[in-house]
């Protein structure tokens, strides 16, 4: 390790993406973390948005992965992407997953203007990087909208982003099979609105993958 890495070590000193306590070592993850994460295991790492698409979780949203998302959603913690890019790839060949290209769930312009950042597109960046395949801004978002969280019931869900997305590039869209990326999957709603331009735009088809789920 050389005197730069040895002062930034003191300066800031690692945390564990998920529980965010101190650590040692290269690895962001700590060993308490990496054994006792909520892992969602075999079927339950698969939801059917349509009778079409289906969307992966490698994680559950709760304990610490909750809070690690949210530190990455709203708090700048921009260098969590290429951790949870790790899980999301392992989630790929676990489920043999194949598409053309990868894109995400994109932000509007207000909300990217506020955050400094679309998380979505970090994430697809990472898988991106991992598996070798090109990550394309394919979606758009026309206007911009109340936050899911804060929306309410599944009815509410999707009347909050019915019509709120549009192809960014059809040619681009056209017969591809495609992987979209998001950070969180709670009732589906996003996705399943995404899917939708995209099929509607000519894609081939679509699969969703996100960080983590809402347990049933």
């Amino acid at each position: 390790m050389s005197l730069i890495d040895r002062i930034l070590d003191l300066l800031y000193p690692r945390k564990c993406v998920f529980c965010h306590r101190l650590i040692e070592g290269d690895d962001p993850v700590c060993g308490n973390c990496r054994r006792k994460l909520p892992y969602t295991q075999g079927a339950a790492q698969k939801i059917q948005l349509t009778k079409r698409t289906d969307c992966f979780a490698p994680l559950y949203y709760e304990g610490d992965v909750r809070g690690s998302l949210l530190r990455y959603k709203f708090h700048g913690a921009t260098a969590y992407a290429e951790v949870y890019g790790e899980f999301l790839s392992k989630c790929i060949d676990e489920n043999g997953i194949s598409c053309d290209s990868i894109t995400w769930v994109p932000l509007s312009r207000k909300r990217l203007r506020t955050r400094g950042y679309d998380q979505a597109r970090l994430l697809a960046e990472a898988v991106s990087a991992r598996c070798g395949l090109p990550c394309e801004r394919l979606l758009k978002k026309l206007r911009n909208t109340p936050a899911q969280s804060k929306t309410g019931a599944a009815a509410q869900r999707k009347a909050n982003v019915s019509g709120v997305y549009a192809p960014a590039d059809e040619e681009s869209i056209r017969g591809k099979r495609i992987l979209l990326v998001d950070d969180i999957v709670t009732t589906g709603a996003t996705l399943t609105e995404c899917v939708r331009t995209l099929e509607a735009a000519g894609a081939a088809g679509v699969v969703c993958l996100a960080v983590a789920r809402k347990r049933d």
